[in-house]
């Protein structure tokens, strides 16, 4: 494993998992439900900042390596994951979209995987599609940790809609990716 700063941030994103969900287990007598929020919402952004920071510098330094390439997105699905089980245990998301987007996830990490295998991984290498996903995806889970109004716009309404968005962008995307996969298995079963 190469110790490089873009690897260090990608390891201060999961080490800020366990931050995320012990802000909703402290009690409330430590800490008002708004300050919760707030708390959250900071780490979430933080760690969706350090998403595109990792990659930055690991182009800009010349730092890349396949350790750090396979390690960000498992970092990145970790967060996201870990947000939407609290979303959900929290009651701001209902549980088929936490469902949906994390299913998504783990079928094409494996999908991912098998065409690794096949030497066809460009073949499923990350779309516009599933760009625009995430940013509506990240966007939706900051307004829906946030929960409370924002210049009078209730953030939880608009997260929201977006998460919807999001969930649908999830599917159309990975039906994207298993057709693009597709021919390639029909050779090699």
């Amino acid at each position: 494993m190469p110790v490089n700063l873009p690897n260090l941030v990608t390891w201060l994103r999961i080490l800020m998992i366990p931050m995320l969900v012990a802000v909703y287990y402290l009690p409330h007598d430590w800490i008002a439900d708004h300050n919760k929020n707030l708390a959250a919402t900071a780490i979430f952004s933080f760690a969706a900042i350090t998403d595109w920071l990792d990659g930055y510098l690991a182009r800009t330094l010349n730092q890349m390596s396949p350790f750090g390439a396979f390690l960000d997105p498992v970092a990145d699905k970790l967060m996201v994951a870990t947000a939407l089980i609290m979303l959900v245990w929290i009651g701001r998301l209902e549980g088929f979209i936490a469902v949906i987007i994390i299913g998504r996830e783990i079928a094409i990490s494996a999908l991912r995987e098998w065409m690794a295998r096949i030497g066809k991984s460009k073949s499923v290498a990350v779309s516009f599609l599933g760009k625009v996903k995430t940013v509506s995806q990240m966007a939706a889970v900051i307004m829906l940790l946030y929960h409370d109004e924002f210049l009078t716009l209730s953030m939880h309404a608009i997260g929201t809609i977006l998460i919807y968005v999001a969930a649908v962008l999830t599917l159309w995307s990975m039906i994207y990716y298993l057709r693009m996969a597709l021919p390639h298995a029909m050779k090699n079963g």
